[in-house]
């Protein structure tokens, strides 16, 4: 069975701390490349999302009349714990050891409270590997969801991985084909 996931990163928050699990609303105000996305996408996609306000409001934005399935809290962004809306500076003030360790050697450090990358992944490639339905899937998430699958599909380190840029309103194109996986796109903005 082959699957197409179009990744989408959900519209910006303006946000200018480490943003996880906030429930932020996404700008959704620039209507010409929402439209774009939705043109580019596959009209039989279906369209699923994380719960949180920024990427379901994105995928509702974008669904133009494909399937629309539940929210899958399975993709949520990493859980930030006690670094949650926090200034990289200030982090680094407390706790400079663990968040250079957090950037510099992504997967088992996590923030206070938080969640680690390995932990991120695994959550999310549980909830992908449950994906039986063949078609295309447009799954609307986070940054760290996204280089997760990314992560995945080039067969690399999570901090190679993070050398990847992820735009908001951009598409991360997957192909899996049985458990082999293959890069169509990264991070091409309609």
């Amino acid at each position: 069975m082959t699957q197409d996931w179009y990744w989408v990163r959900h519209g910006p928050t303006h946000a200018k701390g480490m943003v996880g699990w906030t429930d932020l609303p996404a700008d959704l105000g620039d209507t010409a490349a929402l439209a774009r996305l939705a043109t580019y996408l596959p009209a039989a996609a279906r369209v699923v999302s994380s719960d949180l306000t920024r990427a379901a409001t994105t995928a509702d934005a974008i669904a133009a009349g494909r399937l629309r399935l539940p929210h899958a809290p399975a993709l949520r962004e990493m859980h930030f714990g006690a670094w949650e809306m926090r200034h990289h500076a200030e982090i680094e003030a407390e706790d400079r050891d663990r968040i250079f360790a957090f950037w510099d050697q992504p997967g088992d450090v996590a923030p206070p409270g938080g969640e680690s990358w390995n932990t991120l992944r695994t959550r999310v490639d549980g909830w992908v590997d449950a994906q039986a339905t063949p078609g295309p899937l447009v799954a609307v998430a986070h940054f760290g969801v996204i280089l997760t699958q990314v992560q995945r599909a080039l067969g690399v380190t999570a901090r190679e991985a993070f050398a990847h840029k992820i735009d908001n309103l951009s598409v991360t194109h997957l192909r899996r084909t049985g458990t082999a996986w293959q890069v169509e796109t990264i991070n091409h903005l309609p």
